[in-house]
């Protein structure tokens, strides 16, 4: 069979049918109370960047549940901590603002659903509310909110995230392994095993190596 591209919004509309209205109507531009409470009670989310060229990037971010600082009802803040220093959303975010976040809260389906205009702080009087164990945010990705909403679960019940039967952690390789598989480096097989050992990446979540 070969292959069929939708080319135009009616095509995609067309196939799709029209949206639900409560899909239309659940787009906020402020944070609701709730919203607050779910940004208080998530670890985790994924930042979505695109650079002016279109060229684009997620990248994941976590702390201890809460870690997202609200500054107002239409600004939050995400702390940086050290990490491989690519900074490919941060890159992104210096000639293109917009970003896209979804929050996570482990074992819940539904997720919340953040887009705004982004910018990078290095220093703010926040900074002293996001200290985790001693140590401050490198810097912070601020985002001014243009909409806000909660997302279904439809996506995590397909795919069963949250249910630990359905896990296969050990399906590829170690990480170690697949680094050495793929990419050009140096250090031994052993080496790589060590700097990738649960003890050994956990020393160096808040502190500059």
């Amino acid at each position: 069979m070969s292959w069929v591209e939708i080319e135009s919004e009616a095509e995609l509309r067309d196939l799709l049918g029209e949206v639900m209205p409560r899909a239309v109507t659940k787009e906020r531009q402020r944070l609701h109370p709730r919203d607050r409470e779910w940004l208080a009670a998530s670890p985790f989310c994924l930042i979505a960047t695109s650079d002016d060229e279109g060229n684009c990037d997620v990248s994941p971010k976590g702390d201890p549940a809460g870690f997202t600082h609200v500054i107002d009802d239409t600004t939050i803040a995400i702390p940086e901590r050290p990490g491989n220093r690519r900074a490919d959303g941060f890159h992104n975010v210096l000639k293109n603002p917009h970003a896209g976040l979804i929050f996570l809260i482990p074992g819940r389906r539904e997720t919340l659903r953040i887009n705004g205009r982004a910018r990078l702080v290095r220093e703010a009087p926040f900074f002293d509310e996001m200290i985790v164990k001693g140590h401050r945010p490198d810097l912070a990705l601020v985002l001014e909110i243009d909409t806000i909403f909660f997302h279904c679960a439809k996506a995590f019940m397909r795919s069963h995230l949250w249910e630990p039967e359905n896990w296969e952690p050990d399906a590829l390789p170690s990480h170690a392994k697949l680094v050495k598989e793929i990419q050009t480096t140096s250090e031994s097989l052993e080496e790589l095993q060590a700097y990738y050992a649960d003890a050994s990446y956990a020393k160096k979540l808040y502190a500059r190596s």
